[in-house]
C-alpha cells in the first residue's frame, strides 16, 4: 500500500468531523485491513474471539451505532459524519466491518421498549438484526410484496417467504414488511419479529460470489404470532418508513464504493509507480496510466456528489430532491467502482486475479453494489421520474 497517500483536509470539514474520519481511517487501517485474508481463506467466517476483537475496537473507537441516539448506545452523528466513517470502512474488503455493533435506522421509528429489549443490544454488539423486504416476486418495488398479516386477538400472524435477508442466519431479531389486511385494504407495515418465535424456517442458504461474514438467506414465516406492539412506524406506515431506509442505504453503498476506489487507486497506483515492463514503469505506458486517471476523475466526482447530498439531508432539505440524488449517488459509484476494480485487476496482470490480491476482492465485492437496495435500472428510474416531477434544476442545484 502507499502509505504517502492522507486524508484530504480542504472540504470545509469541521475539527470534529476531520478528528471522526482519522479514527475511523486508524481504525480501517489497524483493525480491518489485517482481517482481510484470513476473511477470505476462512469464507468469510473469522474466530469468535477475533470478532470480539472487532467489537471491542470499535466500541473503543467510538464507531459503534453511528447515526443512533446517544442516548441509546449511538453516536449521534450527522449524515456528513456518517459519511465520512461510511467512506472509510468501503476501504476494506469481506465486509468485516459488519461485526461492528449497529442497528437499522427503522429503529428511530420503535417503541421504548423494543429500544431497551432489541436497538441497545444491537448497539453493544450483543446481537445482530435483519431486514426482511424482498420476495421472490418483489424486489424494489413494494407493491408487489405477498407476506401478510392478520390481526388476532393477541396481535398479528403473519405468513410469506423472504428472499436475500441479509444477516437472517445470524439476526436475533427481524423486521418484516408485510401487508396488514384491514377492511379490505392492504396496508404496509412494519413488523418486529423475535426470529425464535415459532413458525419462522430458514428454507435455503445459498452461497454468493463475495466471502462475507453473513449470509442472505430465504425465511419462510408461517402462521408467525406477534405481540399488538411489534409494529415499527404505525399500521399502514411501512412504505414511507423503507423510503428513508432506502435512502441511506443507497448513499451508503456510495460512500462505501468511494472508499473501495481509494484503496484501489492507492493499491494500483503504488504498483504501477514501481512494476518495470520493457524497461519504464507500467505507470508510463498510457494504457495503464489513462484507466487510472478515469477512475480518479469518477472517485473525486463521486465523492463531490454524495458528501453534497450528506450535507443536504443535514440541512433539511426537500427529503424528496434527496431521495433522488441518493440515487444518482449509488448509481454513479456504484458503476464506477466496479468499472475501477476492473481496471485494476487488469494493471495486476495475473497478481489482480488471486484472491490474496485487494483488487481481484473487491472486482467480486463491488459487483452486487449494483443489485441490492435497489438495481442501477431503477435508480435510473427514480432519477427519471425526479426530473419529470421536480424538474432538472430541482435535481442538479
Amino acid at each position: 500500500m502507499n502509505r504517502n497517500v492522507t486524508i484530504p483536509v480542504d472540504h470545509g470539514l469541521s475539527e470534529r468531523e476531520l478528528d471522526l474520519q482519522r479514527r475511523a481511517r486508524e481504525y480501517v487501517e489497524e483493525v480491518l485491513i489485517p482481517l482481510e485474508e484470513e476473511a477470505e481463506l476462512l469464507h468469510g467466517h473469522l474466530p469468535e474471539a477475533t470478532v470480539r476483537t472487532v467489537k471491542e475496537k470499535a466500541l473503543e473507537a467510538g464507531l459503534a451505532g453511528g447515526l443512533h441516539r446517544p442516548e441509546n448506545g449511538g453516536q449521534g452523528w450527522s449524515k456528513v459524519e456518517w459519511f465520512l466513517v461510511e467512506e472509510q470502512l468501503g476501504r476494506s474488503t469481506n465486509a468485516i466491518s459488519w461485526h461492528i455493533p449497529n442497528g437499522y435506522n427503522v429503529w428511530d421509528h420503535a417503541s421504548p421498549a423494543h429500544v431497551e429489549r432489541w436497538l441497545k443490544p444491537l448497539l453493544r454488539g450483543e446481537i445482530r438484526d435483519a431486514y426482511a423486504v424482498t420476495e421472490r416476486g418483489a424486489g424494489s418495488d413494494p407493491s408487489g410484496i405477498e407476506t401478510t398479516a392478520a390481526r388476532t386477538d393477541a396481535g398479528f400472524r403473519i405468513n410469506g417467504e423472504k428472499w436475500f435477508v441479509t444477516s437472517g442466519d445470524v439476526a436475533s431479531v427481524l423486521v418484516v414488511m408485510a401487508n396488514l389486511e384491514e377492511d379490505g385494504e392492504l396496508l404496509p407495515t412494519l413488523f418486529v419479529v423475535d426470529k425464535s418465535l415459532p413458525g419462522i424456517e430458514t428454507i435455503e442458504d445459498p452461497g454468493f460470489t463475495h466471502s462475507y461474514p453473513d449470509g442472505h438467506p430465504t425465511i419462510r414465516f408461517e402462521d408467525v404470532e406477534v405481540g399488538p406492539d411489534d409494529v415499527i412506524g404505525g399500521i399502514g406506515g411501512g412504505d414511507e418508513v423503507q423510503k428513508a431506509w432506502f435512502a441511506e442505504e443507497r448513499l451508503g453503498i456510495a460512500a462505501r464504493g468511494i472508499g473501495s476506489m481509494w484503496r484501489l487507486l492507492d493499491e494500483t497506483s503504488g504498483w504501477a509507480l514501481e512494476r518495470e515492463q520493457g524497461g519504464s514503469r507500467i505507470m508510463d505506458y498510457q494504457g495503464v496510466s489513462f484507466p487510472l486517471a478515469d477512475s480518479t476523475a469518477d472517485a473525486a466526482a463521486g465523492r463531490l456528489l454524495t458528501l453534497e447530498v450528506a450535507r443536504m439531508i443535514d440541512a433539511g432539505a426537500d427529503p424528496k430532491v434527496c431521495h433522488n440524488k441518493a440515487s444518482m449517488a449509488k448509481l454513479f459509484v456504484s458503476e464506477a467502482a466496479w468499472r475501477c476494480a476492473d481496471r485494476c485487476v487488469q494493471i495486476f496482470g495475473g497478481r489482480g486475479y488471486r484472491r490474496d490480491n485487494v483488487a481481484e476482492r473487491f472486482l467480486r465485492e463491488l459487483r452486487v453494489d449494483r443489485i441490492w437496495e435497489g438495481t442501477s435500472e431503477i435508480q435510473r428510474l427514480i432519477i427519471a421520474r425526479g426530473l419529470e416531477r421536480r424538474g432538472v434544476e430541482a435535481l442538479l442545484r
